[in-house]
């Protein structure tokens, strides 16, 4: 081992634990300490003005601007007891983070001095540039003005000294350039369509929520080791390294003993999120080396999105307080697990309906068959697009490896749903009946009302999966922004379920009676979706060939899966629901492109830095070693045993000498095809040619470096190796 690399790896293994400061007894005590909450507002805020803005907040009703001026003076009266001297609007560009400019309180008194102030103008809008955000042509360089926008569903919170106001980001000429604008559209559009059917079971009904709760994987690093790791400090992901003899073959790791260091770490964080309120539940370790997981309960969508975001940036910080670096990255390292992001996703009402929950009668498991059946048919009609929501060219390393599900988008439903609707789509209506009339109606299905929570198997390579009162998206990735995914899926189904109460209307204007109209639809329905259902091993190579004979997107480049976001059946889905409209999709799909394309860029420029400038010297300096070995043998011992005691040298010097040629010449021939690439004007077309010819050299040459590794003499070669990285003491 080189002398630098073992004092980085003694340094980091020799860290202890940083002391964690607990606010108080439990974590009810200080639970939401840094939010504008209820409780909050309802201690600052004017009675009549309280109950306007829970108003605006319960039922979505457009915010009234008169009293934008009191919220913003009870807000920032809260604030600066809390010792804050600036706010920002807090919102998130298609950039997959956050972007925020803090702006102080302090305003001139008009008499040489300062007084702090802050507006309902300040509050309600603010104009930051939105020319040098990703926006797909929207904006020009010189068309700066953009606008962010509060959203009072989410409540405002406080990092350090600075007041947090979630907002959305728009251009000047209305079209979102953020998540959060299409993300409050969808689910007002869900909401809308799912009240609607509602009302066939309860006309009492008068809101449907979307719930989300994340699951999020990571990875630590020890900072020196990370700051020592040119490729994972620019990357994300470790470009080259060869497998530890020892990482997760021996599954001990999974749900182990939580390290002492990475213990003080999840505690911190833990009590930095409770205080930010977000309602983190569950830690444990993961299945490769220096992989973890943090899961909260689950919250309304738009609110449970900005925690993970908010999360995201919390352990960053956090993590340097440890001696860690956080890896978010999907794969950031080859031959283990990835981290992927589960979106366990599901429907509730104003009236304590979990719509995804079977019920204890008739009505209620109809209820409960209509909306998991019209979930499944949105998923067949969009898997594409569903797909093209997660996908990234962080995700495509992680989609289809033994930890991830496959990157063709299925459902998987557990036995025992299976044979409820196998049953439901076979048994002739009369069967599916009681006698009795309408009121005496019931399922001939018994056991309906015993697939509670958790009655189901999991199947870990499905990507869609039901797992007893909610849908768990599994192919989200670690790094990536919720929203994507769950502006997708939401509209789909808006769209799904106007569509489905259309038909049943027009069966029952024509003389049918509704539970038999819905019934009839749900029958059709399940027949026609059933190509999405799959409860079999998704890593198969069979599935691969079934999943294409039944007609699903099975497409593995991210740049072309991308053209689902494109396609007429796409477009009509998110204007009817007044999601997006085709001017934001195609502004979008070029942001998409552009990424995919400079983060392939960047990877190649580093492995080619790398390559040149770090590997092949010290692996050319070590073959010298070996070449000076034989001269100064053959001058010793006579030829016939020289040549045979220097033997494995000459090997190896030829091993070295074949990498390294290799080497060189595919990294020439790899800047070739970037500058090839380069040229391309259209961003489709670029990031495609990035795909096809630049990323395939990433592994060529990686697997060359990664031979040398296993060559070099380990006192010289200077990169900390996988058996390094991955294992914290």
């Amino acid at each position: 081992m080189s002398t630098l690399r073992f004092k980085m790896v003694e340094a980091a293994f020799g860290k202890k634990p940083s002391p964690v400061d607990v606010p108080g007894k439990r974590p009810s005590d200080y639970f939401g300490m840094y939010v504008f909450n209820r409780e909050k507002m309802f201690k600052y805020l004017p009675a009549d003005v309280y109950a306007k803005l829970i108003n605006v907040i319960d039922t979505g009703s457009a915010l009234d601007s008169s009293i934008a001026d009191e919220v913003a003076a009870g807000m920032k009266k809260w604030a600066v007891e809390m010792g804050v001297t600036h706010y920002t609007h807090w919102f998130a560009p298609l950039t997959e983070g956050t972007a925020e400019k803090h702006d102080s309180f302090i305003e001139h008194d008009g008499k040489g001095g300062v007084i702090e102030e802050f507006t309902g103008k300040l509050l309600v809008q603010q104009e930051p540039d939105a020319s040098s955000f990703p926006n797909g042509g929207i904006r020009n360089t010189f068309e700066a003005r953009g606008y962010s926008a509060w959203d009072p569903s989410s409540p405002a919170f406080i990092v350090d000294d600075t007041l947090c106001i979630p907002t959305i980001f728009i251009a000047y000429t209305g079209e979102s350039l953020d998540y959060k604008a299409p993300l409050l559209k969808a689910l007002r559009a869900v909401d809308k369509a799912a009240t609607d059917v509602c009302h066939y079971f309860n006309p009492d009904v008068k809101k449907v929520y979307a719930y989300l709760g994340w699951e999020q994987e990571y990875f630590l690093v020890d900072e020196g080791l990370y700051a020592a790791r040119p490729d994972l400090l620019l990357t994300g992901r470790t470009l080259m390294g060869h497998d530890s003899a020892k990482n997760q073959q021996l599954e001990d790791h999974y749900f182990g003993a939580i390290p002492t260091r990475v213990a003080a770490f999840m505690k911190e964080l833990e009590i930095e999120a409770l205080k930010l309120g977000i309602p983190v539940k569950t830690r444990h370790n993961e299945v490769a080396p220096n992989q973890f997981e943090l899961a909260p309960v689950y919250e309304e969508c738009n609110l449970a999105n900005d925690h993970n975001m908010l999360i995201m940036s919390l352990m960053r910080k956090i993590a340097r307080n440890h001696g860690f670096r956080v890896l978010l990255h999907e794969k950031p390292f080859k031959g283990v697990n990835g981290s992927g992001k589960h979106n366990n996703w599901s429907l509730g009402t104003d009236t304590g309906l979990a719509l995804m929950s079977p019920g204890k009668d008739f009505s209620g498991n109809l209820r409960f068959i209509t909306f998991v059946v019209n979930t499944l048919m949105a998923v067949y009609k969009h898997n594409g697009l569903l797909k093209a929501s997660i996908i990234s060219a962080s995700n495509a390393h992680r989609l289809g490896a033994n930890e991830a599900p496959p990157a063709i988008i299925s459902s998987f439903l557990g036995s025992q749903l299976s044979a409820v609707l196998k049953h439901i789509s076979e048994s002739e209506p009369e069967n599916l009946q009681s006698i009795g009339g309408k009121k005496g109606m019931k399922l001939d299905i018994p056991q309906i009302p015993e697939i509670l929570v958790d009655n189901t198997d999991r199947n870990r390579t499905s990507p869609f999966a039901f797992t007893g009162n909610r849908f768990e998206f599994r192919a989200v990735g670690s790094e990536a922004n919720c929203a994507s995914a769950m502006i997708v899926l939401n509209s789909a189904l808006a769209e799904q379920l106007k569509e489905f109460k259309s038909v049943v209307d027009e069966r029952i204007a024509a003389g049918e009676e509704k539970f038999s109209a819905i019934l009839g639809v749900i029958r059709e329905y399940i027949k026609i979706c059933e190509p999405i259902r799959f409860d079999g091993n998704g890593y198969s190579d069979e599935w691969k060939a079934e999943a294409m004979r039944r007609g699903l997107d099975c497409e593995t480049s991210a740049p072309l899966i991308y053209d689902n976001y494109l396609t007429d059946e796409s477009v009509n889905m998110f204007e009817s629901t007044g999601v997006m409209t085709r001017k934001e999709l195609e502004a979008r799909n070029e942001v998409k492109w552009e990424t995919y394309t400079k983060k392939i860029q960047i990877e190649a420029r580093v492995l080619g830095d790398l390559a040149l400038n770090h590997i092949v010297p010290v692996a050319t300096k070590y073959q010298s070693s070996l070449i000076d070995n034989v001269y100064k043998m053959h001058e010793i011992f006579p030829a016939e045993k020289a040549d045979a005691l220097t033997l494995r040298n000459v090997e190896l010097i030829e091993a070295i000498a074949s990498h390294t040629a290799f080497i060189k010449e595919h990294v020439d021939a790899m800047v070739e095809a970037r500058k090839v690439a380069n040229r391309i004007t259209d961003e489709r077309e670029k990031a495609v040619a990035y795909h096809d010819t630049v990323f395939p050299c990433l592994d060529e040459i990686r697997y060359h470096i990664d031979k040398l590794e296993l060559i070099v003499d380990d006192r010289m070669w200077t990169l900390p190796k996988y058996r390094e990285l991955l294992f914290i003491r």
